[in-house]
């Protein structure tokens, strides 16, 4: 159950990579919503400046063509010529909004009338003192000219279609042929002003140029820009907001978890103890449950260690115990010669299991390494355990030898299992070791391999046999019990050191197998190993 869940949360951490993770939407959703305010905003008012600019030519043009058209009525001549008197007259007759200005020129360029002093009309606005701009002015500047060059050509151009910014000379030569000309620029104040100049006409005959200026547009950007500063409060706020939540919600859980860690490592806390961040169903949840759950691996490994380090001294103390009393003993029988032969033969036997003792705890030991290191790989499982049976057919030739014998019963199927050979190898090994050791002289170890199924999985499955005592009925789970040893009667002592069988499972639960025994009926036990097939 616990390598399922481990299994789900993998595939979960896989299936949320990139913009599929939670985590990763939000930090993108919410670093972005502000600059959307922002751009919307932009676009927004760059579409009501367009928009105004539009507007504001179509106005001009629209007073131009009926003054224009007055001029033409009542300051013509037949000759045809500009009546100079009566077009200033007539300017003053207009009533013009206060940012209007008009101007009559003749063909030659000479300026006749100007709203501006025919009306008496006085420009009370107070000049701005002189000033360094500021470093902030400075780098809004430069910010907008970057801006203006960066976004400038995705951005719509409405206002720059409707009116190209040239200079009145260009804008004059234009009328005087008889055409209309709108333009943009600044006027010799340094306000930006929309122009418009359309020819006075007498039948066909251009006698003159009429411009209307509008001064306004400097009012108009800067109540654009005071329009803009909302959006700048809402992009701000909702920008604190998203920090103070990604804080919340990333930055606070990590230091929990990061605490948590520490106090582990301090030894003040036997695990991780988070189940608010555990039950959250994105990566700080995924991350905080591996956390926990690799927390209490660790803590049932150093728990194995410990019991391991326990079981070591326990079986090392024994023959040590038994090779001081024999050679305590000997101090006192050196005359006997029977005695002091049975003690050396004690203390041979103890060495003997001594060296059986540390080399299976020293494989033992470097099991769990080499698992980790040497890589899975397809095996064909009947083939490979057929080759690991092989190995035996040198002790055959001996006396009274335990044969060891293979049967395929998959009859031919090819069943490939995906492991890693050598500890495979070992596993087959030990069965068949323990197995030959409980066998009668002259007796013989099948091994099989066999298909089976558990539900839609295909199994490998892998059964050693032996016609020796059996297993007691209580003690079928407690042989795989690390140094558990019954040795059979008339078995050389300390050739077992009870480790094998544990190896066994050990290895076959890394391969996501299972292990058991059982009593055959005719007599004798039996091993199966079932391994996930591909």
């Amino acid at each position: 159950m616990a390598d399922g869940k481990i299994k789900r949360r993998a595939m979960a951490r896989h299936g949320s990579k990139y913009f599929g993770s939670r985590i990763a939407r939000l930090i993108f959703a919410s670093n972005l919503a502000g600059l959307a305010i922002l751009i919307i905003g932009a676009m927004v008012l760059n579409e009501m400046r367009a928009g105004f600019v539009v507007s504001k030519k179509q106005d001009l043009v629209a007073q131009a063509q009926i003054f224009t058209s007055l001029l033409g009525d009542d300051a013509t001549t037949p000759a045809p010529s500009l009546d100079v008197e009566a077009a200033r007259q007539t300017i003053v007759r207009l009533n013009l909004p206060e940012r209007v200005r008009a101007r009559i020129y003749l063909p030659d360029g000479d300026l006749v009338g100007d709203s501006f002093y025919l009306s008496e009309r006085v420009d009370v606005d107070a000049l701005r003192p002189l000033q360094e701009p500021s470093s902030f002015a400075k780098m809004g500047a430069e910010l907008s000219e970057w801006a203006g060059k960066t976004f400038g050509p995705i951005m719509p151009r409405r206002s720059s279609e409707a009116l190209r910014a040239q200079s009145f000379e260009q804008e004059f030569d234009i009328a005087v042929k008889g055409k209309e000309a709108a333009s943009q620029r600044f006027s010799d104040r340094g306000q930006r002003v929309i122009s418009v100049s359309m020819p006075i006409q007498r039948v066909s005959a251009v006698v003159g140029v009429l411009t209307l200026e509008s001064n306004d547009i400097d009012e108009i950007i800067r109540a654009e820009r005071a329009a803009l500063v909302p959006f700048i409060g809402v992009a701000v706020l909702v920008a604190f907001i998203t920090s103070f939540l990604l804080t919340l919600g990333i930055a606070r859980p990590l230091r929990r978890l990061s605490l948590a860690a520490d106090r582990i490592r301090a030894g003040s806390s036997d695990g991780i103890d988070i189940p608010s961040l555990t039950t959250r169903r994105d990566e700080i949840g995924n991350l905080a449950a591996s956390m926990q759950s690799m927390t209490e691996a660790l803590l049932e490994r150093i728990e194995a260690n410990e019991q391991f380090a326990a079981d070591v001294a326990h079986e090392l103390k024994n023959p040590l115990t038994s090779i001081r009393s024999a050679v305590e003993t000997a101090e006192r029988v050196q005359d006997d010669p029977v005695a002091s032969d049975r003690l050396r033969q004690v203390i041979a036997q103890d060495v003997k299991r001594l060296d059986r003792l540390i080399t299976d705890i020293s494989n033992a030991s470097r099991l769990e390494a080499e698992m980790t290191r040497v890589p899975n790989e397809q095996m064909d499982i009947a083939g490979f355990v057929q080759d690991v049976v092989r190995t035996y057919d040198a002790f055959a030739d001996e006396e009274d030898a335990v044969t060891v014998q293979f049967r395929d019963d998959t009859m031919g199927a090819r069943l490939l299992v995906r492991g890693r050979e050598g500890p495979l190898g070992q596993v087959v090994r030990n069965l068949i070791d323990n197995a030959r050791s409980f066998s009668p002289d002259g007796g013989v170890v099948m091994v099989r391999v066999d298909q089976s199924n558990d539900g839609p999985q295909t199994i490998a499955r892998i059964c050693v046999e032996d016609n020796g005592p059996g297993i007691p009925d209580d003690k079928l789970e407690t042989i795989f019990s690390r140094f558990y040893t019954d040795r059979p009667k008339g078995t050389a002592f300390g050739n077992n050191s009870g480790l094998g069988l544990s190896i066994v499972k050990q290895i076959i639960a890394t391969h996501r197998g299972k292990v058991w025994a059982e009593n055959r009926d005719e007599g004798g036990a039996r091993f199966i190993v079932d391994l996930p097939a591909i």
